[in-house]
């Protein structure tokens, strides 16, 4: 398992999207962050990035390689290694690569700028979400019959979390606004790690014109601290939720 990571995650490093990822990363954070003076406004800029980019492009990217990694996992298969061992294996690369791009791209320039703890929270909130949406796209993999489908699921399920579902909430919040649905909303808001990862940072700042209708629901219902470990409770349970299901699928799937 450790030699099949490591191969995944070596051949990664190799990619050249993976270095533009990267770089196009390192020169927003470079940006962004010496126009605002590295204040909080710079983080919440940053943080609209991470939220936009990272879920998308680690969706469609690690869609895209484990389809194209097909036959060699084909040929792992008939080897005497354990179909769970060489999912975990996919996985742990690909997302290890994708953190470790997202660390330099963002996470350099931080320490750099803006070495805070508001920005350590940034760096975790972004590398969660890695893992989250490189979970979901394993178990788009294993769940699509071919390439093209695949692919297009792993766009809808990306936009879906980064615009659609805020639209939907907005809809909800409008509709019942007469009635008492602030505790409901705190529920409704952990199906989407986006949203988690946003109120996760905002409540970081902790700053009261940047919170927020979601982050001042948290810190209102479950204060800045328990609301912190639920929103990262919430983050890993997305993370492991679909991985076990991907590999649940994929024991039995006859490739």
């Amino acid at each position: 398992m450790l030699t099949v990571s490591k191969y995944v995650f070596l051949d990664l490093l190799k990619n050249r999207s993976i270095l533009v990822y990267s770089i196009v990363l390192a020169v927003l954070s470079f940006t962004l962050l010496g126009l605002s003076g590295g204040s909080a406004k710079g983080l919440l800029s940053l943080l609209n990035i991470t939220l936009l980019f990272v879920p998308v492009i680690t969706t469609l990217f690690a869609t895209i390689y484990f389809f194209n990694s097909l036959e060699f996992i084909e040929l792992l298969l008939s080897q005497p290694v354990k179909r769970t061992g060489i999912l975990l294996s996919e996985y742990a690369g690909m997302a290890l690569s994708l953190a470790a791009a997202f660390i330099l791209g963002v996470g350099l320039p931080l320490l750099i700028m803006v070495p805070v703890a508001a920005s350590f929270m940034l760096v975790l909130t972004g590398v969660l979400l890695t893992f989250i949406f490189t979970s979901v796209a394993l178990l788009i993999f294993v769940l699509s019959k071919d390439k093209t489908r695949g692919i297009g699921a792993a766009i809808i399920v990306s936009l879906f979390f980064t615009l659609l579902f805020d639209g939907l909430m907005m809809a909800f919040i409008f509709t019942f606004s007469d009635y008492p649905i602030d505790r409901a909303l705190v529920g409704i808001m952990s199906f989407n790690p986006v949203d988690l990862a946003r109120v996760l940072m905002l409540l970081q700042l902790d700053v009261a014109v940047l919170m927020g209708y979601s982050g001042a629901l948290f810190k209102e219902f479950l204060g800045s601290a328990t609301g912190s470990i639920y929103s990262v409770a919430c983050m890993i349970c997305w993370a492991v939720a679909p991985l076990l299901l991907a590999i649940r699928v994929f024991r039995k799937k006859d490739l």
